[in-house]
């Protein structure tokens, strides 16, 4: 008995498209990525040319509206006043300081958990590693506004040795993003390790080479770009912090503080401000694919 079947409509078209689109693939690829590119122009980079226009206008002394005029006053005044340049200075200062800070805590746990520790452990250790990234911003740093306050965990800690806590400040600012961008720089870190041939090791022992030798000519050589991978996390976001400096600063004052501040009263030089830590990551970004660093990100 003869059937009929019934087409469904558009499926020819459909059928035909997915055929003209596998036989083009730089067609289907270009589809697919028009999407995010799209976002990334209009969404992302739009938004940073408008906070790169809004820059050069000035505001209303009197009213503090935002006058549409095209000036350069916001990086004139950025430049010249030592208030800006003090904390600008600061700011590229503590980046560096805590992505100092990462790398020295970084490289002994990275090497334990890569090459010292038991293989059925290593998993562990790094999920431990990675435990604090699941809590929250807020909770870890008011945590340790509690650890460094005064009668706190540091000051007990220290006390017996007639010490006491760093308190609210410069220090404390850096000891809190170091523990919060730690886990960004023992990964990568672990990674390479884990990574570099046990051969290679063994084949520098055998020529005579000690532990300090070893490490300069084998392990390091293998870790640097990784060090450089993590410290594009750990120095952009201490870069940009505000909130970190806020809690546990004291009266200590970085770039994001000064942009916070100022929104309300002088936005165009808030955004002024807020291109110089753009400006910076862009500089620091381009010295660290020098390293090949972006490669092992």
């Amino acid at each position: 008995m003869a059937t009929s079947v019934a087409r469904t409509p558009g499926r020819g078209t459909v059928r035909g498209l997915a055929g003209a689109l596998h036989a083009r693939p730089r067609l289907r690829l270009s589809l697919l990525l028009t999407a995010p590119l799209l976002w990334l122009v209009v969404l992302y980079l739009g938004s940073l040319s408008v906070l790169f226009v809004s820059a050069f206008w000035t505001t209303d002394s009197f009213t503090s509206e935002v006058v549409k005029v095209w000036s350069t006053d916001n990086f004139h005044a950025l430049f010249t006043t030592p208030v800006f340049r003090q904390v600008i200075l600061r700011s590229i200062g503590v980046a560096l300081a805590v992505t100092v800070l990462c790398a020295v805590i970084a490289f002994p746990l990275a090497f334990f958990t890569a090459r010292v520790a038991k293989p059925k452990w290593r998993p562990l250790l790094v999920v431990a590693i990675l435990t604090p990234l699941w809590a929250s911003y807020l909770v870890k740093v008011y945590a340790w506004r509690l650890i460094l306050s005064e009668g706190g965990l540091a000051d007990w800690m220290l006390k017996p040795f007639g010490l006491s806590g760093p308190g609210f400040g410069l220090t404390a600012t850096v000891l809190t993003l170091t523990y919060l961008w730690l886990p960004y720089m023992i990964l990568p870190i672990h990674t390479a390790l884990e990574q570099l041939p046990a051969n290679l090791l063994d084949a520098s022992a055998d020529l005579g080479a000690r532990t300090g030798r070893t490490f300069r000519s084998v392990a390091l050589p293998v870790v640097l770009p990784s060090v450089a991978a993590g410290s594009v996390f750990t120095f952009s976001l201490s870069l940009g912090d505000y909130i970190t400096v806020q809690t546990v600063g004291g009266k200590t004052q970085m770039i994001g503080n000064l942009v916070y501040s100022n929104i309300e009263l002088n936005l165009p030089m808030a955004t002024a401000l807020g291109t110089v830590p753009v400006v910076i990551i862009v500089l620091y970004l381009l010295a660290m694919r020098r390293t090949g660093a972006l490669s092992s990100l």
